[in-house]
């Protein structure tokens, strides 16, 4: 078979607003968001821009996140005008899901992953009978619910305990803990690797890797170190009849184009064609969108589109 075609261009993947989520506007180096009933500020270094609504929207948000310093945004506490609940319900589609004031300023889903997410909703239905997907890195498992949701069997793999359990949760609110889904808490290297030994295969493998972190048990995880090799591993896991190959990342050094080129090289000939570019949130006026993390993804040529 042939080598995979990159595209020429890169892909922006917008993700606009929805019932439970709306990005409502940003500058200043922070945005302002709504999750359900909740109105969140949160720091975002590149919205360079000035907000648009008046400063009164912005104080009376629910909850802000202030930043322990300029160099790590993640790293920071919350203040809220009341108390929140611990959680509440989301949805997105058929997929239901808590919403979490996390230590590190996420809400226990990434928004701007809705994209991602429909993408691999139609790759699951076009390929009709029942995947094999490989969800690494799969953090509190709505990737993996809107998989299971479209009929795919799903294995899903992070380090963390606790989000293993909030994946666990998030099925059990989606009424899909009947499905088909392996939840298993491992370092997603050693997983990997034990899988190529079984001679497992997956028609599918979504890879979202932090750019740090460590496993269950000490295990370091560097992006730009460890990533060549986990992507030729998860090659040698497609099937013959595979459909996709998704790789995401947040790294500030990274480029979609790096991705691609790497999926490149990992899947020779294997043919298909990998799309590149940049995850994106956009604003409710949709004139204006923040980028938040870059991706590649490989599919046959029959199931690209």
């Amino acid at each position: 078979m042939k080598s995979p075609v990159i595209a020429d261009a890169p892909d922006v993947m917008r993700t606009t607003g929805w019932a439970d989520y709306a990005l409502l506007d940003s500058g200043g180096g922070r945005k302002l968001e709504r999750y359900g009933p909740y109105r969140v500020v949160r720091p975002e270094p590149q919205c360079l821009w000035t907000p648009r609504l008046d400063a009164a929207d912005w104080d009376s948000a629910d909850a802000v996140f202030d930043p322990a310093s300029s160099d790590d945004e993640d790293a920071g506490r919350w203040r809220f005008r009341d108390r929140p609940r611990e959680t509440w319900p989301l949805g997105w589609g058929e997929v239901k899901f808590n919403g979490r004031f996390t230590a590190f300023r996420h809400l226990a889903f990434f928004p701007e992953q809705a994209a991602n997410w429909a993408w691999l909703d139609a790759q699951v239905r076009g390929a009709g009978g029942q995947p094999r997907v490989l969800n690494l890195f799969g953090y509190t498992g709505v990737a993996s619910l809107v998989m299971a949701a479209a009929g795919a069997a799903v294995t899903h793999v992070d380090a963390s305990k606790k989000a293993v359990g909030w994946a666990r949760e998030n099925a059990d609110l989606s009424d899909l803990a009947d499905r088909p889904i392996r939840w298993i808490t491992e370092d997603a290297r050693k997983y990997v690797q034990r899988e190529v030994r079984r001679g497992s295969r997956y028609e599918g493998i979504i890879l979202d890797p932090p750019k740090y972190g460590r496993g269950p048990t000490g295990e370091v995880w560097r992006l730009f170190e460890d990533l060549p090799e986990l992507a030729e591993l998860c090659a040698q896991l497609l099937s013959e009849n595979a459909r996709f190959l998704v790789l995401n990342a947040y790294a500030e050094r990274i480029s979609g184009a790096a991705l691609a080129g790497l999926l490149a090289e990992k899947l020779e000939g294997r043919g298909g064609r990998i799309e590149w570019g940049e995850l994106a949130l956009e604003e409710a006026r949709g004139d204006r969108a923040i980028g938040m993390s870059f991706f590649a993804r490989w599919a046959p040529e029959a199931a690209t589109s």
